[in-house]
């Protein structure tokens, strides 16, 4: 009780407002109505870096640990159920070791029950067009099973697990006790996390296999509603329940009246039907949850089409359900979350990069590895880098370069002044052979490397953005290939980009050299640098 108390503590004091219904567990179209409320911390954003691979690989993951976990009932086998890590293995370890107890009239119940339902699936998948009403399968097998199992009487006759005696009735409501909160919040504030991303993540799944929006922040509001009242009552932490929500899903629930009818039918068999239920076979039950779980299961047949699509995100998909079937649900979808980022993070450090080329005569220049028949302009190097430019990738930006290039400049200034010192010493010796004392004014133009490049464009149009790292990384680039005498200048710059270079003092003060590097597109560049192009004479110069 006192952690549920201090879970919906956590989420009341991020949100102000009223929300008219708990979407917590929506799982069709939503209400046209939207509830307006004022966030403070507005903690939602949490819910964009779930992407749909993660949640894709997390529902299959779970779905496979929830089908783990009901597996037993369908043999009729009483192990243990075992809680923490590794509930995947442990549990189909146990499985396979006491398999020869498995209860044979459990095991045919299982296999007629599930017959039925997925026909039943079946049937309402192929007709829906025709059928105005969802077929009420699940209702038909639980009825005809409690029937069955009741008149059969298949527990004192074969030994069958069956859900036996039901309480009724409520626990009398009980203030919480506050004194307890100071040992409860740093449990409450991880769990109210996991919690809310759980949910989330459920709820971005349906929302896009059905074809509506999530509000996070709502979403949000909604769980510490319903925390705030259980809290009272001795109700565990509530949350999000995927089999419970693919039950209700493939069962045809649209709206929130599905969860009403479905509060009011718990309420009425809490206070008064749940002994009629005394004989309901477990496995049943079991059944109906696993027969539910067809859709993510199904998942594992289109990852050879995401391999294909899209190597990245099928790894995600792979690394999400592995660690949510193998660890746990919980930490699936934290080491999910935090491998999707790590690929962002992978992606932004090891971006495509490319030499433009022109399309014939006109002004379209494209990477020359990906088109055909593009021309490269006269000693003129247009370099495209596709991705944000800031710490953590500036030194692949500078290698990239570089090597497209064909050009250090560093290396190059070096590899000049070598040269120098020592046409000068040779000069000196020839000098001094030839009697001549002039050797003050020697020339060294027999070693100049004559580049065949004299200047660089920079596509930024594919760079959304650049830190400081970045802006110093420019301005070094600047520098570094005007000691070799090689312009660079920039094109197809976005409007937030040329905020930061302005900032930075990219073009000199009061932007007095933005018209020289600066242009809105590549062409214009290219007829700039062309215009500037350095005579032989000074092209033949060392420096």
């Amino acid at each position: 009780m006192q952690p549920t108390f201090g879970i919906a503590i956590f989420y009341l004091i991020s949100f102000q407002g009223f929300v008219p219904t708990n979407q917590t567990l929506l799982i069709g179209q939503r209400l046209k109505r939207e509830a307006k409320f004022r966030a403070v911390f507005r903690l939602g954003f949490v819910s964009v870096y779930l992407s749909a691979p993660m949640l894709d690989g997390f529902a299959t993951g779970a779905s496979f640990t929830i089908l783990t976990v009901q597996a037993k009932y369908l043999l009729g086998l009483k192990i243990p159920r075992h809680q923490g890590y590794g509930t995947v293995v442990v549990t189909w370890i146990n499985i396979f070791a006491n398999i020869h107890k498995t209860n044979v009239c459990d095991l045919i119940t299982s296999a007629i029950c599930i017959t039925v339902l997925v026909a039943g699936k079946e049937i309402q998948e192929r007709y829906k067009d025709r059928l105005k009403i969802p077929l009420p399968t699940e209702l038909v097998v639980v009825g005809g099973a409690t029937l069955a199992s009741h008149f059969g009487n298949l527990n004192h006759h074969y030994g069958t697990s069956v859900s036996g005696h039901i309480p009724t009735g409520f626990i009398p409501p009980q203030v919480p006790s506050f004194s307890l909160m100071p040992r409860v919040a740093l449990d409450a504030i991880p769990l109210a996390v996991i919690s809310f991303a759980f949910t989330v993540s459920l709820s971005e799944m349906f929302a896009k296999k059905n074809g509506y929006t999530v509000r996070p922040n709502q979403e949000m509001f909604a769980i510490g509603c319903c925390n705030i009242i259980p809290s009272f009552f001795h109700c565990f932490t509530t949350s999000a329940a995927l089999a419970k929500t693919m039950v209700k899903d493939s069962t045809g629930c649209q709206t929130q009246v599905s969860s009403l009818i479905s509060a009011l039918v718990i309420l009425l068999v809490l206070l008064f039907f749940a002994p009629f239920f005394h004989a309901l076979q477990k496995c049943v039950l079991a059944c109906i949850i696993i027969v539910s779980l067809r859709g993510a299961l199904r998942k594992f047949k289109d990852v050879p089409a995401k391999w294909r699509a899209s190597r990245n995100d099928a790894v995600v998909w792979l690394i999400t359900m592995s660690a949510t079937a193998l660890i746990s649900v919980e930490l699936g979808l934290l080491v999910g979350i935090s491998f999707s980022l790590i690929c962002i993070i992978y992606k932004t450090q090891n971006p495509r990069v490319s030499l433009l080329g022109r399309a014939g005569d006109s002004d379209l220049y494209e990477d020359m590895e990906e088109y055909q028949n593009l021309v490269p302009p006269s000693r003129v190097r247009v370099f495209r880098f596709q991705a944000p430019l800031y710490y953590a990738n500036k030194d692949t930006f500078l290698k990239t370069l570089y090597k497209a290039v064909g050009v250090t400049p560093f290396l190059e200034m070096t590899s000049r002044r070598k040269a120098e010192k020592k046409a000068k010493k040779i000069s000196m010796t020839q000098a001094q052979a030839n009697g001549d004392t002039n050797n003050g004014d020697v020339v060294v133009a027999l070693v100049q490397r004559q580049l065949d490049f004299h200047t660089i464009i920079l596509d930024c149009s594919a760079i959304p953005f650049l830190d400081s790292t970045g802006l110093v990384a420019f301005q070094g680039l600047l520098k570094e290939f005007a000691e070799i005498g090689v312009r660079v200048v920039l094109a197809c710059c976005n409007t937030s980009l040329i905020d930061t270079l302005q900032k930075g003092q990219l073009f000199g003060k009061g932007d007095k050299d933005m018209s020289k590097m600066l242009f809105h597109t590549v062409h214009h560049a290219i007829l700039y640098a062309n215009i500037q192009q350095p005579d032989k004479s000074s092209e033949d110069s060392v420096l």
